[in-house]
């Protein structure tokens, strides 16, 4: 990467890629008559996800997506949101579902994943996807990753024969993004809740990603000199949401700040979804 500490503005490649979306989807229309639908299925009525549906079919507005939004309550059972996800998989106008989450404790979330048509997978979360994911194949992959992908290829970030860790195990941000940056020949450790040491790890790291929920976890002792951080932990502190990274602190020593989930996970997953019905 070029010298000199900078920040990697997540709102400003969130917008570059919803105007790349919309410049596909209008393709799509001209030379096919195809429009890309995608269905969101919330279950219950938390307040979180509800607006975290709202985000992602605003999004979709904006680039002239068609996107559904398909309720259950929150005591709807395992069969029915299966049934549901099964109607959609059949549906010629859906080009791709996602189930928000987390689901009531009552539901698999698992099994609601293995549910969803491979080709239909807006989050990148069935099994196909990511056991494809771990050969090589990156088709449909998880949307934060991607975004981090995406983020290092526009900024210059040089991923090859470096030394990337990741801090956090999920399926939806550690484990694939470990499979990506492998697939891009680092070498990755990834740490999580019984790593002993973090802090011998983390500040070995050419390329740090944290994606855990704990506040400031990441502080500045913790990070090497002119590393590359990547901040997708959200949490809350004091009354105010704040990420992984204490970014004040960290700020200084970094080639590149922390970078803040600001909309361009969403935006991978649209143009996941608008090259996945162009193919």
């Amino acid at each position: 990467m070029k010298s000199g500490n900078k920040l990697i503005d997540g709102r400003a490649l969130a917008k570059k890629i919803e105007q790349e979306v919309a410049k596909g989807v209008a393709e799509l229309k001209s030379s096919k008559g195809i429009t890309p639908g995608l269905a969101t299925i919330l279950v219950g009525d938390d307040e979180g996800s509800k607006m975290y549906v709202r985000l992602k079919h605003k999004a979709c507005e904006r680039a002239s997506v068609h996107a559904e939004d398909h309720t259950l309550p929150a005591d709807a059972g395992q069969e029915e949101l299966t049934a549901l996800i099964h109607s959609l998989n059949n549906r010629d106008d859906i080009h791709a579902i996602l189930v928000q989450l987390p689901l009531p404790p009552h539901l698999d979330a698992q099994a609601a994943m293995e549910a969803i048509a491979p080709k239909k997978d807006a989050d990148g979360f069935n099994p196909v996807n990511m056991g494809q994911l771990l050969i090589g194949n990156e088709g449909l992959v998880p949307c934060t990753p991607k975004g981090i992908i995406r983020a290092m290829e526009e900024y210059g970030v040089e991923v090859e024969g470096k030394n990337a860790v990741i801090v956090g195990h999920s399926n939806v941000v550690g484990k694939p993004m470990a499979a990506m940056l492998l697939n891009r020949n680092a070498t990755v450790s990834v740490c999580h809740v019984y790593t002993d040491d973090l802090k011998r790890y983390t500040t070995q790291a050419d390329i740090l990603i944290s994606a855990t929920g704990v506040p400031h976890l990441i502080k500045a002792d913790m990070v090497k000199k002119g590393a590359v951080v990547f901040d997708v932990g959200i949490s809350q502190k004091d009354g105010k949401v704040v990420g992984d990274v204490d970014f004040e602190a960290v700020q200084p020593k970094v080639s590149s700040v922390p970078w803040k989930n600001t909309g361009l996970k969403w935006k991978a997953r649209m143009r996941s979804l608008s090259g996945k019905v162009m193919l």
